[in-house]
């Protein structure tokens, strides 16, 4: 990259991003945390997050961190919110755009940083640093208002899973129970999950999502509700 030289007779901001990565544990919704090893907040938990480069977009950048942190590319990620407080971080002006990322926890590979990183089901979240608290009720907020029009659940999902499996993860993000008839019917209607051979001795019907027919029918301008 060519050398530029970046000066301004205004103050100006520091710019991060800050990534929410949500995953599922079979029981539970899961929020991935890294253990800060300097200050501000050293010792303290918080999201993988950093500085933007100069030569990229606040998206990239969040991919980037979620790429470093699980070993992940093309995970369903989300842009939901820019922090802008003025005190919000005690170093300097910084700016933080907030994402979301929807991950299989199955298929994660700890980064650089996997002494500091770790798993917390949603009720066991530690103190969390800066206003990373705000952010991840926010986050959580979004995703229940996406996940009723959008097959992001499948996203925390195997690829091949049971109607139990998808009910248990809807419960772990609204946290409330759903009848487990209404619920599989309501879901089988959508039209967009697909019965496979289940794997020997597994009593269960399986199922995956079938994301091309999804995709037609929103070219149609049909949009099922999940």
């Amino acid at each position: 990259m060519e050398n530029k030289v970046y000066t301004y007779k205004h103050p100006h901001p520091s710019v991060t991003v800050d990534c929410v990565i949500f995953g599922f544990d079979g029981s539970s919704l899961q929020v991935l945390l890294i253990e800060r090893g300097a200050e501000p907040f050293k010792g303290c938990w918080a999201f993988p997050g950093g500085f933007l480069n100069m030569d990229e977009s606040a998206a990239e950048g969040a991919m980037r961190e979620l790429e470093e942190e699980t070993g992940l590319t093309g995970a369903y990620m989300e842009q939901f919110h820019t922090y802008s407080a003025p005190d919000r971080d005690p170093r300097e002006r910084v700016i933080t755009i907030a994402h979301y990322a929807l991950v299989r926890t199955s298929e994660v590979r700890p980064g650089d940083d996997a002494s500091r990183a770790r798993w917390f089901s949603l009720n066991e979240v530690p103190p969390l640093a800066f206003d990373h608290a705000r952010i991840l009720k926010d986050a959580l907020t979004r995703l229940r208002e996406r996940i009723h029009f959008h097959p992001v659940a499948f996203g925390l999902l195997p690829k091949e899973f049971t109607m139990k499996e998808l009910r248990t993860l809807y419960e772990a993000v609204f946290c409330v129970s759903f009848d487990h008839r209404s619920f599989g019917g309501r879901m089988l209607r959508t039209g967009l999950l697909v019965k496979v051979a289940p794997a020997s001795g597994h009593k269960s019907s399986v199922y995956r999502f079938d994301a091309e027919k999804y995709e037609e029918l929103r070219r149609n301008g049909i949009f099922p509700e999940f």
